[in-house]
This record gives structure tokens, sequence and C-alpha cells, in this order.
């Protein structure tokens, strides 16, 4: 079976084939990505892996099914952008006023507790995350294929195209930036 580089090549190419071969492939990764993910998020969260991989796959090939993918990490790199983007977007139609207006959400099964600020926190992070782009946007997108792809260290190398030292480096970066602007904002 090929691999994802090359069905995204022959994609691009026009091959329908290497399309129809190539959906069933990414949209597995796209799921346990999502997965682990939705899997990380504190109690609480409504929205489910299935959706999330849905929502950012619709993103990604809906809109435009002829998109040509330089490469693998181009497709993931775009992947976890949209999985950010839906949660994001997620997190702030929360906050809206029909929604409770950043009350927060109180589910009353046995223990009746009352679930943390997720979404003021995932607000936040975007917030300082988009600062972050405009000063180091390779450090940007780290943290995206990290936090909001799941990907690990050696796999968001890879998909940057960077050696895993330097994305180590780029990690503790971004990581010390991040707490700093946070800390900062609060």
């Amino acid at each position: 079976m090929p691999n994802v580089t090359q069905l995204l090549d022959s994609a691009a190419a026009g091959d329908p084939r290497a399309s129809a071969d190539l959906l069933p492939l990414v949209y597995d990764e796209l799921r346990k990505l999502a997965a682990a993910r939705i899997a990380e998020e504190k109690p609480g969260q409504t929205l489910q892996a299935t959706a999330l991989v849905h929502e950012a796959f619709v993103r990604l090939v809906g809109c435009d099914p002829g998109q040509p993918w330089n490469s693998r990490g181009h497709f993931f790199a775009a992947a976890a952008e949209a999985m950010r983007r839906i949660l994001i977007e997620n997190a702030r139609r929360k906050q809206a006023d029909v929604h409770g207006g950043g009350r927060p959400r109180v589910d009353l099964p046995e223990d009746f507790a009352a679930p943390d600020a997720r979404p003021d926190e995932l607000l936040a992070l975007d917030a300082a995350l988009t600062r972050l782009e405009r000063h180091d946007e390779q450090a940007a997108r780290l943290v995206k294929l990290r936090y909001f792809a799941g990907l690990s260290m050696p796999e968001a190398a890879v998909a940057l195209g960077l050696s895993l030292r330097t994305a180590e480096r780029n990690w503790t970066y971004a990581r010390t930036w991040l707490h700093r602007e946070l800390a900062r904002s609060s």
C-alpha cells in the first residue's frame, strides 16, 4: 500500500483512484489524532472525537477536493489547524450569551460537580498562540501539531521537516513563551 505522501502527490496530480485510496487512510489517522486530543480534554467536553474529525475532514477536503497537498506534513499541519479552529469555535460558542454567556455548565448526575472553565483556558491559549504565530510561526505550528493534533515530538518534527533536536528546542521555547504570555494575561 502506498504511503500518505505518495497518495497525496498522486491525488494532487489528478489521479481519482489515489484520492479514493487516500481518504480512508487519512481519515483513520485523523480519527486517531482527534480521539487522542479529545481524551486529553477535561470532563465536561461535549465535542466528540468523531465529530471533530468529521468537521476537520470536511474543512480539509469538502470545500476544495482538488486541494494540492505538498506533503504529508502539509496535510497534517492543515488538519491540526482545522482541529484547532474547531475547538476554538466550540469554546467561543459555549461562551456566547445564548449558551450561558460564560457561566459554568453544571451537569446534575450523581455528584453534581460543575466542570472547570476549560473554554476560558482554551480561548486564552488561542490568543497567546496567535501572538506567538506573529512572533515565531514555526514554533506556533509545532504547538498546534502537538497540542491540537496530538502528534508526538518525532511525528511533529517529521511533519514540519525539522530535526528532532530542533523541534525539541522550538517546543521548549514555545512552551516558555506561551507560559509567560498566559501568566501576563491572567
